[in-house]
């Protein structure tokens, strides 16, 4: 009844849905004492079956799947020797990531949450990275400073995705890229579509990636089902798995089902 009650709260109140977010992410700096999650993304998994798997170092393969879907969205542009902003970096697995990989100039995370931010800049060293606390919808950025903005799996916290855009927009440079990808409720999907086009983003791609973010979903349940029981409080376990889209839950079944889809896309600011 709980869970029903603040779904429905944060569905009629942007704000409340903001701040239950930020709570969220605070929690799990004391879940989370031995620095396990670093990622929080649903994760991709590439449908060919001939495909070569990601290559990956330093026991980053427990992180796969989340990894993988960093790399569908950030290698669909060059982004080397590029500024690179990654707009809700959470607890920094994915803009370190990129700033390892990709090997753009710079790399810098935004996050809400002043505890996530705190814990990435102790976490990571990586040259180039950086993680500064700001809204989503107030960019500690000057205007037309940033190569590519990075935003994954964040957005639908937000309580105005036009102001959201409006700052991408904003921060970019011409020519400049937003790589985006999130999930919505099928209904809501042509009002996306809307809002990106009226920001003056052009669509340079857009692709649907539910099936893959839901076989990626089934492959890393059991890993996430371990983690659950071992860092989460039983009270909280629930919660914890609506949250990860654990198999069977309310989450996990909107995407099977097709009542929710993940969109990703590429757009490119043009003119000036």
């Amino acid at each position: 009844m709980l869970t029903k009650i603040l779904n429905l709260a944060i569905r009629i109140s942007p704000r409340l849905s903001r701040a239950l977010v930020r709570t969220w992410y605070q929690m799990l700096v004391v879940l989370d004492r031995k620095r396990e999650i670093t990622f929080m993304n649903y994760g991709y998994a590439n449908l060919d079956p001939g495909a070569r798997g990601l290559a990956l170092t330093n026991g980053e393969g427990d992180n796969r799947y989340c990894i993988q879907l960093y790399n569908h969205l950030a290698t669909a542009v060059d982004l080397k020797g590029k500024n690179v902003v990654e707009v809700g970096s959470g607890r920094g697995g994915g803009a370190s990531y990129i700033a390892s990989y990709l090997k753009p100039q710079s790399m810098r995370g935004i996050d809400l949450s002043d505890k996530a931010v705190d814990f990435c800049n102790t976490h990571y060293s990586t040259e180039g990275l950086s993680f500064t606390q700001g809204d989503a919808e107030h960019l500690p950025l000057g205007d037309a400073t940033v190569d590519a903005v990075v935003n994954l799996e964040s957005s639908h916290c937000y309580g105005s995705m036009d102001r959201f855009l409006s700052e991408v927009h904003r921060v970019l440079r011409p020519g400049g890229y937003f790589l985006f990808s999130d999930h919505r409720d099928q209904g809501k999907i042509e009002l996306l579509r809307q809002q990106l086009k009226h920001a003056g983003l052009n669509v340079v791609k857009e692709t649907d990636i539910t099936a893959n973010v839901v076989r990626a979903l089934e492959l890393d349940n059991d890993r996430k089902a371990e983690l659950i029981e071992r860092r989460c409080p039983r009270l909280l376990r629930g919660r914890m798995a609506e949250f990860a889209a654990m198999k069977g839950t309310r989450t996990y079944l909107s995407f099977a089902s097709g009542s929710s889809r993940y969109l990703s896309f590429v757009l490119q600011k043009t003119g000036g």
